[in-house]
């Protein structure tokens, strides 16, 4: 039988533009929304993203 995966595909949106990742989480690990301090290419320094739906 097979079993259901537990990653799913997340969108994280960043606070200072509109730019937006793409990435994995594991939502048996990670109940709550995921942020992220990363690159933001429009603005050019880093900024948080958050996870949307």
């Amino acid at each position: 039988m097979a079993r259901k995966n537990a990653r799913t595909l997340v969108k994280l949106v960043s606070t200072e533009s509109n730019h937006v990742y793409y990435t994995q989480k594991n939502k048996q690990n990670d109940q709550q929304r995921m942020e992220l301090n990363k690159f933001d290419p429009t603005i050019g320094r880093h900024a948080l993203y958050r996870e949307s739906k």
